[in-house]
């Protein structure tokens, strides 16, 4: 019966984000024939846009190494984290059998060393169909040879029967991990040795989004470590909460001269202190929007404004990319929940000024 309702569930997930594609794709339709991979590299070239060729990858976020010039995306589908660069040729660097679907990706190079999100929807290769969501977990790999250091189980923390998800990490300066479950009010603390506490749990950081037969109060979706020992932290729902490293019973929510859109998904700390963050297009069916939020009084209030939009409305993160640039991430997540192949995934360059 389990595995009925889940099927249910995930189909009605994934009809809803087609219908989100469908509502945003041109009429129009595509060139065919001999000349279409050639117009394809032409265009791609052109316009500063990255088709990656990973198959069956799909990736909710990713990173990017500017020492090497090299991505890392994550796989929901088979847990795996891959590495290309802008030419879009997709290798495989992490093949952890611990993980089941790898969402967030953070790679540190100053401990040379990836951060991976240990989560589990019920659809991927190595996944407990029948009961999903019970799995959350963060890996640290070496960041030369994808060896794995270790893997914290962040289940055995709160034994509380709950569905969580990992969606985001972030390291603060002194190499501490926090990550932020999108289906229970926990933060976690990550010491560099693996071993894991819950930092902080709070009313604030509940769930409020609900995507409709699948998931109902959606919360924490993105953290980045901030000037000021400070986790700023973007809600589902469009709000952002400020959390003091030192102090954090003090949290508190940004105010905010216009609420994210809705739902909110990946962040991405610009060289100014600033953050560039996308919100995903899944339940309107309206291209994704790239916002600028810009801190005023040490995080306490915020300016957002739309900077740019992505066409694909799943766009789910954003991230560095060579020369100081922005891409934002669509990585396939209507076929993913749908149980369908994907051959590729697209980042696309944005503006955040």
């Amino acid at each position: 019966m389990k595995n009925t309702k889940l099927k249910i569930a995930t189909a009605s997930a994934a009809l809803v984000v087609a219908a989100a594609i469908a509502a945003a794709s041109p009429a129009h339709g595509s060139p065919t024939g001999p000349e279409q991979p050639r117009m394809e590299q032409n265009q791609q070239q052109a316009s500063g846009v990255i088709k990656a060729d990973g198959p069956n990858v799909f990736p909710h976020s990713l990173d990017f190494d500017a020492q090497s010039k090299t991505f890392f995306a994550g796989s929901l589908k088979n847990g795996t984290v891959s590495v290309f660069g802008p030419d879009g040729k997709v290798s495989t660097f992490i093949q952890d059998p611990a993980i089941v679907s790898a969402q967030a990706v953070n790679v540190d190079r100053e401990r040379n060393r990836v951060l991976v999100s240990n989560t589990d929807y019920g659809l991927a290769d190595r996944s407990n169909k029948d009961d999903p969501f019970r799995i959350a977990g963060v890996g640290s790999y070496d960041l030369a040879s994808g060896r794995q250091h270790w893997c914290a189980d962040l289940t055995t923390l709160t034994q509380d029967g709950k569905k969580h998800l990992i969606s985001d990490v972030t390291v603060a300066p002194d190499g501490t991990a926090y990550a932020v479950d999108e289906l229970t009010p926990t933060i976690f603390r990550i010491d560099q040795e693996g071993r894991a506490s819950i930092f902080l749990q709070n009313d604030l950081l509940q769930g409020k989004l609900d995507i409709p037969d699948f998931l109902n109060g959606v919360g924490m979706a993105a953290v980045e470590w901030v000037e000021g020992d400070q986790l700023i932290i973007a809600m589902a729902e469009g709000s952002l909460v400020r959390v003091p490293v030192q102090h954090p019973e003090e949290a508190q929510p940004v105010k905010l001269s216009a609420p994210l859109a809705s739902p909110a998904a990946g962040m991405r700390l610009l060289g100014d202190g600033s953050i560039a963050a996308v919100s995903s297009g899944l339940l309107s069916g309206e291209p994704a929007q790239i916002q600028r939020v810009e801190p005023r009084d040490g995080w306490k209030e915020a300016t957002v404004r739309v900077t740019g939009t992505v066409e694909d409305p799943v766009t789910s993160d954003v991230t560095e990319g060579p020369g100081g640039t922005t891409y934002a991430l669509s990585g396939g997540l209507a076929a993913f929940l749908g149980g369908k192949p994907n051959d590729g995934f697209t980042l696309t360059p944005v503006e955040t000024d």
